[in-house]
């Protein structure tokens, strides 16, 4: 075992050494997304694994190791590092943790600490924890971010959306089970090996990948049926795991959905302009401004790749930008409300309502308020603005019943199926 660094602070730092031998947890959220992220960490000599264990053990963790009046998805990432750790399944005198950090207002940038405690009182406090974050809230000379390493990370976010919203299209009128999810598995070694060349991340080659992977998905034989569209929305690991969210996405494709789930990039642009937001109003580092503009344009060039591709496919929906979103909740809320997913929440439903999903899950996290008010706050004034919205805000925590989170979505699903057959019948 590699000898142990911490710094002034007590931080047990993860070392050039460990990062020789040592296997870093990462915790599952998109599991599209993660898994090329994983591959691109693997290709600059890191050995990772993208954990996977979603037996009630993970909750049972968490519930030993984090208060329960904190946030249920710090309870779920730190129940799933614990569990895994006491699987037997890693040494553990070899292992690290990665956590990511924002470094904004919401609690998320504080579950690093509250995993380190946790690890402590599970007897794991010689287990290392990485910071992910752009923010240079924590350092380890065992691991870092470089340029290369960040474009590709940027550009798997881009490949992971496409793939994301070409499947979730495709997925429930495919004929031949399996191919779509074959194809996602065909495109993620595919990028992994451009990636492992150092190729896949020019602004050039993601509009050509992005063209070839909308290529593939469209020669995907399907019969059209009629089918409720559903969105999803809320806070971002709930709304995009199916741990935290009880495997919301299966269930809705088992009662016949198509299901729509918004990408991660609206997300990220968000999370830059309100950093570029901040400096104009309240002051703050010129360099930081600049920064965060230049990553503001890269994202945008990222997400019109993505647009212009799918404008060229009449069978496939098309994506609004971060722009047309952003002007949606414009005198409707407060571009003010940012902590969390902030007023992108409720610009969110307003665009899925627009692409024709009126029906809408909202899922939320027990502890997190401003997704409470972003969210499910906003039901009723959305509602006013379009009568068609179909919008249950569904409660995810330790003490929330798998059964009636299911039973309040059959409701709504069973109103949208009243209001498509109303429909119809005003039609003949």
């Amino acid at each position: 075992m590699s000898d142990l660094h911490y710094d002034k602070f007590g931080r047990l730092l993860f070392t050039k050494e460990m990062k020789k031998e040592y296997t870093i947890l990462l915790p599952m959220m998109l599991p599209i997304h993660f898994k090329m992220i994983k591959n691109i960490f693997n290709c600059y000599g890191y050995k990772t694994a993208l954990l996977e264990n979603s037996s009630p053990k993970v909750i049972d963790e968490g519930l030993k190791y984090v208060h329960n009046d904190t946030c249920y998805p710090a309870l779920l990432v730190i129940g799933q590092f614990i569990d895994a750790l006491k699987s037997g399944k890693y040494d553990i005198t070899k292992t690290a943790l990665m956590i990511t950090q924002t470094g904004g207002g919401c609690r998320a940038s504080n579950y690093i600490h509250l995993l380190r405690k946790a690890l402590k009182k599970a007897g794991f406090q010689n287990v290392p924890v990485i910071s992910l974050n752009l923010s240079g809230l924590e350092k380890n000379s065992g691991f870092s971010l470089t340029l290369p390493m960040l474009k590709k990370i940027m550009s798997s976010l881009v490949y992971g959306d496409m793939l994301m919203f070409l499947k979730n299209q495709i997925l429930p009128y495919e004929i031949n089970h399996g191919k779509c999810t074959a194809l996602i598995d065909y495109w993620a070694d595919k990028l992994t090996d451009q990636f492992k060349i150092g190729k896949g991340s020019s602004l050039k080659e993601i509009k050509l990948n992005l063209g070839k992977i909308a290529d593939d998905f469209s020669k995907i034989e399907t019969r059209i049926t009629p089918k409720i569209k559903v969105g999803i929305v809320g806070e971002i690991y709930i709304k995009y795991s199916a741990l935290g969210n009880n495997c919301l996405e299966d269930f809705l494709m088992n009662q016949g959905c198509e299901i729509c789930v918004p990408g991660i990039i609206n997300f990220m642009l968000f999370k830059v302009d309100n950093r570029i937001e901040d400096v104009k109003i309240y002051g703050g580092s010129i360099i930081k401004k600049f920064i965060a503009i230049a990553l503001f344009k890269y994202f945008e060039k990222m997400e019109k790749s993505m647009i212009d591709t799918l404008s060229h496919y009449s069978n496939f929906s098309q994506m609004k930008s971060y722009r047309q979103t952003k002007k949606l909740v414009n005198g409707i809320i407060g571009y003010g409300n940012k902590m969390g997913e902030g007023w992108l929440l409720t610009a969110e439903m307003l665009e899925l309502i627009e692409s024709g999903f009126e029906n809408i899950i909202c899922a939320q996290p027990f502890g997190c308020l401003p997704n409470h008010i972003c969210g499910k706050g906003m039901i009723k004034k959305i509602r006013q603005i379009n009568k068609k919205a179909n919008i249950v805000a569904v409660d995810y925590d330790p003490g929330s019943s798998k059964v009636n989170q299911e039973n309040r979505i059959k409701l709504m699903l069973s109103l949208a199926k009243e209001a498509k057959s109303c429909c119809i019948n005003h039609s003949k």
